[in-house]
């Protein structure tokens, strides 16, 4: 197993135990992480994010991740992550790629890609159904995650 590989699975091992400060300890300072909900998010409002999914779970998320390769640049896993969608209490079972980026060791570039209507379709029911597929409805999703990210770097929570 290299280096990079050993990181991944700290990262998703942590995640797995619900310990955002152990998987932030994998990321550089410098921190792009990138998905379909959330879009683009850099440094600090990373792991930021990371600490609210897992709060906001309430211990109720299970993370499964296989697949992880890394050389000393690049590397990729997929995981799934099951767990009920806070604003509806809908199980969502959530099938994710990953592509990272490594330097000296830390993750620079994380992205997670997965397919945004199945998602919502999960998440949101009929709603989600039938609206989900549509760009309006995805800027929607995105734009309340980014203030649900907001919020919470607002209160106690943003160290």
């Amino acid at each position: 197993m290299t280096d990079n590989e050993k990181t991944l699975v700290k990262f998703y091992s942590a995640f797995s135990n619900a310990d955002a400060a152990t998987m932030c300890e994998c990321y550089d300072s410098t921190i792009q992480f990138r998905d379909p909900v959330f879009g683009l998010l850099k440094g600090n409002d990373v792991c930021q994010m990371w600490k609210m999914l897992i709060e906001k779970s309430n211990g109720n998320i299970k993370i499964e991740y296989s697949a992880i390769k890394a050389t000393e640049y690049l590397g990729s896993a997929q995981w799934i992550a099951t767990y009920n969608f806070s604003k509806t209490n809908r199980k969502v079972v959530n099938v994710i790629q990953a592509q990272f980026q490594f330097k000296d060791g830390l993750i620079i570039k994380h992205t997670d890609e997965f397919d945004l209507f199945k998602w919502s379709k999960q998440a949101f029911g009929i709603t989600g159904h039938l609206f989900g597929w549509t760009g309006f409805f995805q800027k929607k999703i995105h734009k309340k995650a980014l203030l649900s990210l907001k919020k919470y770097k607002d209160t106690r929570h943003a160290d």
